[in-house]
């Protein structure tokens, strides 16, 4: 059995974790599992069947600080907006909340909808509709800007990757939206921290406009974040610039319609809103686009060129190409988490306004423009007119993080939705964010894991060396001197084998459990000690039973047996015959049964694989008889075919680690589907080998089992003679090999 040695994994679990540095932290798959675990929980909720992956990079000089394809999501925990922060705490907190945001898109985001939008500006078609057009100045901006794409692919280039940027900004506000309501506990909490650090970051208008003045930013820059300051948290930061300046009225003027790209749900309003800009920001784009082809560097595109300008901007992640958002996703949307200070923003913008802006809205494009198309009049939402909010089951406050889902409500079937009537909106002034206390205690288990799994590493790398010692003190016969045996062992196991052992195993584990209830009682009462009554004879009278007629009068008392025993080891075989006719695949099973079966019951098991690897022979450690992880069945995961078998090697290399075992039983199973094969090693002189190290190792009290699973089952016959088993029908093999053992523990 594979027990955990707690002592020698503590001794190590201080020093490891007193070392464990920032990034070595912050790029771990102990944190990359722990929100791959997050995203899991939440996205399964909406019944998404992929697991989405987290990628965690330690890479400082990117301005990149995180982005995501909708399977994948990249985090750079190197960035400066993590860094420069200080706490390990603190940072977690910061790298939560750029993965929160990240899975705000998987969850919300259409990917398809803005890769739509610009194959159709390819083709001059706005999509999904043209943008409503009031005055002379839009009508006019809307000409010059499609002239200004059919006059350069260069420019065509350049004009998409700004509708990207826009359309990225006006997402963000939507999606961060979003998971503010919709998750306020971890998630929440680290994204409020990852946006108030964001918020003191934010430019000011006013120092937006020195760094217009110093060349280092044009004003599309500027209004470009202002707006992303508005539409993701409401407000803007004017600095001393009155609210009459451009850049804070371009915001003004499309503030109801940034409104509606938070709210709505429907992706095509926050592409209906890209247009809209595109038309009223035009001038200011054009002369952004015309500098940036002016300052390009040689052999530099005009997309690298605007994402070099934009990429940088503070407060936006980027969102990769992907497809749709999981299914049920975006069924509402809300903004109430910045819901005061829109408010406050709005009365700003209606003040600066004032009474000629209603004016300004039902004007007329003037006659010398030469366009004959009628004015449309202003249709602008108001407030009372935007998409109703609907908001989730109300919060009560900061959820607390668990190791593993549970609580979720089950899919089931509905037929409709309620409809509140009336309902009133306040402005509640003296609101606090709900702290939460636990987040330091989540990174100490977090560093807890961290430290173990590093103390585990390194003793498994200890014992590996220990291992191939061993393998080379052995002496294993003129037969194979001269050939290298070499142990491989995994000191860790990576994600993918605990996902495949988790789909595999359960249907085995329940034939396992099925097996050990037949013996668990006897079992029970062997370890514990007790009373064994009903004996026909003995040495103490049971003057209760003397009425009895059989006989069976006596009793006695069992002492508490703590030692096992037992000891189990399989070997089996990874030649690559094994991959003919599924028999890898139920050794493989048989494997995880007996593992289960074993460590379940407390008795001790190894589980070896062995083949041939070009230098000699290659063994393969699955299962050892004392682990420092319960991380064995996971390891079984990794059986399958590969060369040769020079099995002589292999089998005595495990024989004499059984032998040392100091349980009165020593079974030692084989599963094979032939005779040995290698250079060198074949024929008879290679089965005369194997009788002979049966022989040896039967005379120090070894039990061999060879079970004969292939086509070749004579020549396992004829080799092992009595402990041959037969498995005809592959599909009982694991049943058999488990009966092998029940049938050897003594009780």
């Amino acid at each position: 059995m594979a027990r955990v040695n707690h002592k020698l994994v503590k001794k190590l679990l201080n020093e490891k974790r007193s070392k464990i540095t920032d990034r070595q932290f912050f790029t771990s798959r102990v944190l990359a599992g722990h929100f791959e675990d997050m995203a899991a929980a939440q996205t399964h909720r909406y019944k998404y069947d992929r697991r989405v992956r987290v990628q965690l990079q330690w890479e400082p000089k990117s301005p990149d600080a995180a982005h995501t394809d909708n399977r994948r999501i990249h985090i750079n925990t190197g960035h400066t907006l993590v860094t420069k922060t200080r706490g390990r705490e603190n940072r977690y907190q910061l790298v939560c909340g750029l993965f929160a945001h990240e899975l705000g898109h998987v969850l919300y985001t259409d990917f398809l909808q803005p890769q739509t939008h610009e194959n159709h500006m390819e083709r001059g078609i706005w999509y999904p509709e043209p943008p409503l057009l009031h005055t002379a100045g839009d009508f006019a901006n809307e000409k010059a800007l499609w002239a200004y794409l059919k006059a350069d692919s260069e420019n065509l280039e350049a004009v998409k990757t700004v509708s990207h940027f826009i359309s990225n900004a006006l997402e963000d506000g939507y999606i961060e939206n979003r998971m503010l309501n919709d998750f306020p506990g971890t998630l929440g909490f680290g994204l409020a921290a990852l946006r108030q650090t964001v918020w003191e970051e934010m430019f000011t208008v006013t120092q937006l406009k020195e760094k217009e003045e110093d060349g280092q930013n044009h004003i599309f820059q500027s209004i470009l974040l202002v707006m992303l300051s508005y539409v993701e948290f409401g407000e803007i930061k004017y600095g001393d610039e009155e609210l009459v300046d451009i850049r804070i009225q371009t915001i003004f003027d499309l503030i109801n319609e940034l409104d509606s790209s938070i709210i709505d749900p429907d992706p095509k309003t926050r592409l209906r809103t890209v247009n809209l800009i595109l038309v009223r920001c035009w001038e200011h784009i054009e002369d952004y686009c015309e500098r940036l082809k002016a300052e390009m560097e040689a052999n530099e595109s005009m997309v690298d060129a605007v994402n070099k300008s934009l990429g940088g901007m503070s407060g936006a992640t980027t969102a990769g190409t992907g497809g749709t958002p999981v299914p049920g996703a975006g069924s509402s949307g809300s903004s109430s988490a910045t819901a005061p200070r829109r408010a406050k923003t709005h009365e700003d913008a209606a003040g600066a306004n004032g009474d000629d802006s209603a004016e300004q809205e039902t004007s007329e494009p003037e006659e010398e423009n030469g366009d004959d198309k009628p004015v449309e009049e202003e249709s602008a939402q108001s407030d009372e007119e935007l998409p109703p909010i609907m908001d989730s089951a109300p919060n009560t406050g900061k959820q607390e993080v668990s190791e593993s889902e549970g609580g979720r409500i089950p899919y089931h079937q509905t037929n409709s939705v309620s409809e509140p009537v009336g309902g009133s909106t306040e402005y509640n002034a003296d609101y606090e964010r709900e702290q939460y206390d636990k987040a330091a205690s989540d990174i100490d288990r977090m560093l807890d894991k961290m430290a173990e799994r590093a103390a585990t590493e390194q003793l498994e790398n200890e014992r590996l060396s220990e291992l191939n010692e061993m393998a080379n003190s052995i002496s294993y016969g003129d037969v194979h001197k001269g050939v290298n045996i070499t142990i491989n062992r995994m000191s860790g196991v990576d994600t993918v084998l605990i996902e495949q052992y988790d789909a595999a195993a359960p249907r085995l584990i329940t034939i396992s459990k099925q097996l050990q209830r037949s013996i668990q009682k006897e079992l029970k009462e062997h370890r514990q000690g007790g009373k064994q009554t009903g004996l026909v004879m003995g040495r103490r009278l049971d003057t209760h039973a003397l009425c009895r007629n059989d006989g069976k009068a006596f009793y006695k008392n069992n002492l508490p047996n703590e030692i096992p025993e037992l000891a189990v080891g399989l070997l089996v075989d990874e030649s690559g015959s094994m991959s003919c006719g599924d028999r890898c695949t139920y050794a493989r099973a048989a494997a995880i049964i007996l593992h289960d079966f074993c460590d379940s019951l407390d008795i001790p098991v190894m589980i070896y694989g062995h083949s041939t690897d070009g230098r000699g022979v290659a063994l393969y450690s699955y299962a050892e008889f004392d682990g420092f992880d319960n991380d064995d069945r996971y390891r079984l995961m990794d059986i399958h075919a590969r060369s040769s078998n020079r099995d002589g090697a292999a089998l005595r290399y495990v024989a004499e680690r059984l032998s040392k075992r100091p349980e009165g039983v020593k079974l030692l199973i084989l599963v094979s589907d032939g005779q040995p094969a290698d250079i060198g090693y074949d024929g008879t002189a290679a089965e005369e080998d194997l009788r002979g190290i049966k022989q040896e190792y039967q005379r120090k009290g070894i039990v061999f089992v060879a079970a004969a699973i292939g086509d070749d089952k004579p020549s396992i016959r004829r080799i092992y003679g009595s402990s041959f088993l037969d498995i005809t029908d592959l599909e009982q093999l694991p049943s058999k090999l488990t009966a092998v053992v029940k049938k050897h523990i003594r009780i």
